[in-house]
């Protein structure tokens, strides 16, 4: 369970979404660094990679005011994943500085509707706390799971957006840009 009421940024029915702490790391690196989880994100991390990642979403948090926040189930305590806000900074010069979403949760959290739930608070955050005129999320044509939850958050695919990551094999290229602006997210509501 949360430790720290201050830590806590985002409250859903059934999740806590909170700021990383170094004791988070070991189950991160257990339950989502593993072949399936990892399969659309350029595969498993070295430890060195992962710390990395780490190091930059303190920065967004820093910098910004928001990050990819761990996702913690209320019931247990159990560290499920991360969903949140950053700034895009992927090769992209028309997306440069826009917010993103993003999520990545444990396989056994999967199919539960967790990620729609955390990601529909971190929208609403993204529209009302941040005043975003926009929100993006980042994905590959076969991450069907993924582009299937940017669709059933209201987002639509931009192919003008889309682009190469050079950081990346063909089999995770082009990267695709699904799109919801401040008026269509609360036009929803």
């Amino acid at each position: 369970m949360a430790e720290d009421a201050a830590d806590i940024v985002l409250e859903t029915e059934r999740l806590i979404l909170r700021k990383w702490r170094a004791s988070d790391i070991e189950p991160f690196m257990e339950h989502l660094n593993t072949r399936n989880v990892m399969r659309w994100l350029g595969g498993v991390q070295s430890r060195e990679t992962f710390d990395a990642a780490v190091t930059r979403l303190a920065g967004y948090d820093r910098d910004f005011g928001h990050t990819f926040w761990i996702v913690e189930r209320k019931s247990d305590g159990e560290i499920l994943g991360f969903c949140g806000l950053k700034r895009v900074n992927a090769p992209q010069p028309k997306l440069t500085g826009a917010h993103e979403i993003g999520w990545r949760l444990r396989e056994d959290a999967w199919g539960k509707g967790y990620a729609k739930e955390a990601a529909s608070a971190c929208m609403d955050a993204a529209f009302s706390r941040w005043n975003a005129p926009f929100v993006v999320a980042l994905t590959v044509a076969g991450n069907e799971p993924s582009w299937g939850l940017m669709k059933r958050l209201g987002m639509v695919h931009c192919p003008e957006l889309d682009f190469h990551d050079p950081n990346y094999d063909k089999d995770l290229n082009p990267t695709i840009v699904y799109k919801i602006t401040a008026e269509d997210w609360n036009s929803r509501i």
